[in-house]
């Protein structure tokens, strides 16, 4: 048994469009453990930071910095002398209102792109919020979401994101604000983050996006940063060890899988993608022993699930992919890539009419999905390549 094993024993891609009207603004309170947080790095804070972790000579964009531009048009919308909630209620005004931005999935943006572009996801909306609420001597910060993740899965390994949303003492009372409008605001698991951290967010969204999009050069860089400015930034980490997949530099995945699981045993992400480094290494008794221990956690990740039934579906064990499948598909109807799983496996059951439906839906949520238009096509066709395109 290998020491990570030990340890462990121990303890879509698609782009999205949606109107966004107004951000969405819970009081919350972060509880005893955030009891000790620390207001923002200053700017000069932050450089001396940037400069310990990446080394003297070394600069990286900041991803909540605006131009002139942005604030002089801020200041014309924001009185900077005016009330906390005020100047909070004018800033959201001139982000949603006067911009009139919308949610777009990908790709993630900074503040200056998000205002020239008018679209973003969650993060490129905390980057504007943050940059212009700074301008105006509001002292916003990050805040990362724990229970609501976002996961991809591509060529046998899967990639981990964050949620992000704003928070802001405002007049003594502690809000957050929420850019994404199309999820239900039941959060429970809230975190304040320093500026590096929720920066190794922004880079680990772009190392991320550009693994999916197959720029290895452009994902090796951000993710380097990603970490270099949080080492012990998870996602980050789990997302560093695909791009070594995807370089077959199956080693140095094993080795930072192994040295980050002996202090975080229970990550599913990083557990699915180390027992895919080891099958690819020809360890393939250690990769099901992984397997096997991910699954015996009762974890909630559908992207394990799915990685499950292709596993057994290359195997020709139909049945055993179905059955994994719909557990993919119980704990999330909403993701294409279950969808397409189910339509493999009916397709390889001769079940063409339940592969099809299974693929219209995978459409319905993602368009531009790849593998699903490719399937839509041969169904389109009477099925009559019943493997895999």
């Amino acid at each position: 048994m290998s020491p990570v094993h030990a340890a462990a024993a121990a303890r879509s891609t698609a782009v999205r469009r949606v109107s966004v009207r107004a951000a969405s603004v819970l009081l919350i309170s972060f509880g005893v453990g955030c009891g000790g947080y620390q207001p923002l790095d200053t700017n000069r804070e932050l450089s001396r930071d940037l400069e310990e972790r990446l080394g003297p000579g070394r600069t990286v964009a900041i991803p909540f910095e605006i131009d002139d531009r942005i604030r002089e048009l801020a200041l014309v919308r924001v009185n900077p002398s005016g009330s906390q909630d005020r100047r909070t209620s004018a800033i959201l005004d001139f982000v949603f209102a006067d911009l009139a931005l919308t949610y777009e999935l990908v790709p993630t943006r900074n503040a200056v792109e998000t205002f020239d572009a008018r679209t973003g996801n969650c993060l490129s909306f905390v980057n504007l919020f943050v940059g212009v609420a700074r301008s105006v001597r509001l002292n916003p910060f990050y805040v990362e979401v724990r229970d609501l993740q976002r996961w991809n899965f591509r060529d046998g390994a899967v990639l981990s994101q964050g949620h992000i949303v704003a928070g802001m003492y405002v007049d003594g009372d502690l809000r957050t604000f929420d850019f994404l409008p199309y999820e239900p605001k039941s959060y429970r698991d809230f975190e304040p983050i320093d500026d590096l951290t929720a920066m190794a967010h922004y880079y680990n969204n772009l190392g991320a996006e550009a693994l999916l999009a197959g720029d290895l050069d452009s994902a090796g860089r951000n993710l380097d940063i990603a970490v270099e400015l949080a080492p012990e930034f998870d996602k980050a980490v789990n997302n560093l060890g695909v791009y070594f997949l995807r370089r077959d530099r199956i080693g140095e995945a094993i080795a930072l899988y192994e040295d980050a699981l002996a202090s975080d045993p229970a990550n599913v992400a990083m557990l699915s993608n180390l027992a895919r480094a080891y099958q690819l290494a020809g360890r393939a008794e250690e990769a099901e022993a992984l397997l096997g221990l991910v699954e015996d956690t009762n974890q909630r990740n559908p992207y394990f699930f799915v990685y499950r039934g292709e596993l057994a579906l290359a195997r020709g064990d139909t049945q055993t992919a179905l059955d994994y499948m719909v557990k993919a598909l119980r704990r999330d109807s909403n993701l294409p890539e279950v969808h397409v799983g189910l339509a493999k496996v009916y397709v390889a059951l001769a079940d063409l009419e339940k592969a099809r439906h299974h693929i219209e839906r995978a459409l319905r949520l993602d368009a531009t999905h790849e593998e699903a238009r490719t399937y839509a096509v041969i169904l389109e066709m009477g099925g009559a390549s019943a493997g895999t395109p």
